[in-house]
């Protein structure tokens, strides 16, 4: 619900910062006060539209700042947006913000960030619900009323089961149609899986494979080279004339002195050690020198097959995913998708029988939810009508309706209807009223505005209150075209309904008023040749005053009169609080 509002340069207001408390809370004032300016601020809160005009004279900017409580179940809308935004800073709370700029921009926030208008209007429809305002109203909303509906019957359970044979079904229905594709290319497909499986699997390829290859081919294709090296290494390392010593053979030499030098002088022991382990190497590497030597290939034959064999490994990993692991993986998925086409045949016919099957039963839960929503449709109706008794529109007419639409892949009705359906039934409902006799019922986008609208409304409001999510409800112009008794009659509908929303109502009935448990009054004066908007929280004192003036003068009479009017009411919230529980908090 709304706990806080500033308003700062906003048409003629100045500086407005107000607290609302919870259940109904009524706002009087005489006309041209600013009561409309208000609700226009919050319009400007909820995302509606926002331009300079706005802006108070002499100021630059306009802002406006609203506090709203998410302590309620009915505000998981409202948190859901949050959490999917990261916009939840705190569980039990939000700040919405909007500032109106002179050059026409205009910036929305939500706790401090800035976001969209449009996200501020989707935020918005779960907090506030604006009465005259058609684009703020959650009933006028065909697609809400469904739900609505299931909320006031208690469905839930019956929904929950349709819902989930409604998953089921269009996961089956998913891989049906995979594999009837599937099936449908399957001449092409199958012919070429077979190539690619055939393919890869003729290559026989060896992981690592490619890279052995390539060291073969620099081998061969370098043989007469490193034949060369080879030889002229050896000869270093072995001789190749007595003339002129190896390398190993100085080595040996080298080691025979050092031996000597180490017999009279332990202290160059080391350096024999080194030498001859040096000798050692130099032996070993002049062995297997030899052997690398004998092991070079000329083979031009062979050369040729490391070639191919290489191309043939690139090739395929070009094809097939890079490396050879790849082109391994891709054979195996490609065998796995030959099998599942080839027994595609099978899988369907057990998929269309399971289909059937399941549409069968979700059929029977379909009729089953519509023909609970059915009853509980009647039951709403009745209560809306006696409410709009109450409410001095006897005659009015209301009624939800129920369409069925026809599709070819449909619920199986009857042997000849098929009807379309979704995760919520196969139901497309909609609010009608007929306000005035001889009038037929028309859906409730299409009835007149005013305070016979505002009545209506009010009326829907009390009978799903347990249903609407939306926690914070105003209403203008609900007193429009009423007298006294009926007034009477509103205010103790719009205190019932504030045992389970917060209700913002303006009004210039007094005895509509004297229910509020917050009475605010607005009120304009004149300052160094301003105009400005209070806004003043009445206390009882200051309240009988307020009324008296509502009921036509500031008299001892109408002094009278308002403290009867007040009493009235508070006597009669007593009686209800024995069937209401008090104002919610949330």
């Amino acid at each position: 619900m709304l706990k806080e509002l500033q308003i700062d340069n906003f048409a003629i207001i100045d500086h407005l910062q107000v607290s609302f408390g919870s259940g109904l809370i009524t706002l009087t004032g005489e006309t041209g006060a600013g009561k409309s300016i208000l609700l226009d601020a919050i319009m400007v809160l909820m995302g509606g539209r926002a331009d300079a005009s706005l802006i108070r004279s002499g100021a630059d900017r306009a802002l406006v700042e609203g506090t709203f409580q998410l302590a309620s179940s009915r505000q998981q809308g409202a948190i859901d947006i949050l959490a999917r935004e990261e916009l939840l800073d705190e569980a039990d709370s939000v700040v919405l913000a909007r500032e109106i700029r002179r050059e026409g921009r205009s910036v929305a926030r939500v706790n401090g960030r800035s976001v969209s208008a449009s996200l501020l209007k989707e935020l918005g429809a779960y907090l506030v619900d604006i009465h005259g305002q058609s684009e703020h109203l959650s009933l006028l909303n065909v697609h809400e009323h469904l739900g609505l509906l299931d909320r006031y019957a208690g469905s839930g359970s019956l929904l929950d089961g349709y819902t989930a044979l409604y998953h089921d079904l269009q996961a089956l229905r998913r891989e049906l149609r995979a594999l009837q594709q599937d099936e449908a290319d399957a001449a092409r497909q199958i012919d070429l899986l077979n190539y690619q499986i055939q393919e890869i699997e003729s290559a026989r390829l060896n992981v690592g494979e490619d890279e052995q290859l390539k060291q073969e081919q620099d081998r061969l294709a370098n043989a007469e080279s490193l034949a060369d090296a080879a030889q002229k290494s050896l000869a270093l390392l072995e001789g190749s004339s007595p003339e002129a010593p190896s390398i190993t053979e100085m080595a040996g030499e080298l080691v025979r002195l050092l031996s000597t030098l180490a017999r009279m002088d332990s202290s160059q022991e080391h350096l024999r050690g080194q030498v001859e382990n040096a000798a050692e190497l130099l032996n070993d590497a002049a062995l297997e020198l030899q052997d690398y030597a004998d092991s070079i290939e000329f083979n031009p034959r062979r050369l040729e097959q490391v070639i191919e064999r290489l191309e043939l490994v690139r090739s395929l990993c070009r094809k097939y995913g890079g490396t050879i692991e790849a082109v391994q993986a891709f054979g195996q998925q490609s065998q796995h998708k030959l099998e599942t086409i080839t027994h595609a045949g099978e899988r369907i016919a057990v998929l269309q029988e399971k289909e059937a099957q399941l549409l069968a039963e979700l059929t029977r839960h379909a009729l089953a939810l519509s023909a609970f929503r059915k009853g509980a449709a009647q039951e709403m109706s009745r209560a809306i009508e006696r409410e709009l008794d109450d409410l001095s529109m006897a005659s009015a007419s209301f009624a939800v309706d129920f369409q069925t639409k026809p599709h070819k892949d449909g619920l199986p009705l009857d042997g000849t209807m098929r009807a379309a359906f979704d995760a919520t039934g196969m139901d497309v409902t909609e609010f009608l009223i007929a306000p005035n006799p001889g009038e037929g019922l028309k859906p409730l986008v299409k009835i007149a505005s005013g305070g016979e609208t505002s009545r209506l409304m009010l009326a829907l409001k009390n009978v799903l209150a347990q249903a609407d999510y939306v926690p914070t409800l105003i209403f203008d112009e609900i007193d429009q075209g009423i007298g006294g008794r009926v007034g009477m009659v509103v205010g103790e509908k719009l205190w019932r309904l504030g045992r389970d929303h917060q209700v913002l109502c303006v009004t210039h009935l007094p005895q509509l008023a004297a229910y509020g448990d917050q009475h605010l009054r607005i009120q304009k004066e004149v300052s160094d040749g301003r105009t400005l908007t209070r806004l003043q929280e009445l206390d009882d004192p200051q309240r009988l005053e307020e009324l008296a003036v509502m009921l036509g003068a500031n008299s001892d009479a109408s002094r009278t009169a308002a403290r009867e009017t007040l009493d009235t009411a508070r006597r009669r919230a007593e009686q209800l609080l024995a069937e209401y529980p008090r104002p919610a908090s949330s």
